[in-house]
């Protein structure tokens, strides 16, 4: 509802010394965006919107400081627990969710991201194994950005869903364009 203020967070951020401008879409898509009311062509454009938004206040901090060092926009993509809205995106309890499914979920968003041309893809706080083999997948469909993929954790061995780290860390760094875990 208010763009020009979610640009202004953004430019304050890089005048605060932020290097990377993550979106304003961990938790948007369009399943999410149903609820409220709006149709999936709304959600996406609605997610590119959230890149345009960031490159836009990357553009005039250059135009304010055009020496600072270079920054980059992340698109952000958040876990699938929280479209659910219940606190899965702690526990990666995603009951009977499939891999096809998790892959139906994120893709969309990928897309429309994608679309909006950002610099790298930010998988967030991923708390579940399958959806880390998901996102393996479709870093393999797509041939995007780099991308960095983090994990919300129960402790220091295992995700939320009581996987070992080891095994999703693998799974995904070895899928194309995954710079960072």
């Amino acid at each position: 509802d208010a763009p020009a203020a979610v640009e202004a967070v953004h430019l304050n951020f890089l005048r605060a010394g932020a290097r990377v401008v993550i979106t304003a879409s961990y938790q948007a898509s369009q399943e999410s965006f149903a609820t409220a009311g709006l149709p999936a062509s709304d959600a996406d454009f609605l997610l590119a919107s959230s890149v345009t938004l960031a490159q836009a206040a990357r553009a005039a901090w250059q135009s304010e400081q055009p020496t600072a060092p270079p920054t980059l926009v992340a698109a952000s993509l958040g876990p699938y627990g929280a479209m659910l809205a219940g606190g899965q995106e702690y526990t990666g309890d995603y009951d009977d969710a499939d891999l096809q499914q998790l892959k139906r979920f994120h893709r969309p968003r990928m897309t429309a991201l994608l679309g909006a041309d950002p610099d790298l893809l930010a998988w967030e706080t991923i708390p579940n194994l399958l959806e880390a083999e998901a996102i393996a997948a479709l870093q393999t469909e797509f041939d995007g950005p780099s991308a960095w993929v983090s994990f919300q954790c129960r402790d220091a061995s295992h995700l939320a869903d009581g996987s070992a780290i080891e095994e999703a860390v693998r799974l995904v760094a070895k899928a194309p364009g995954v710079e960072a875990v």
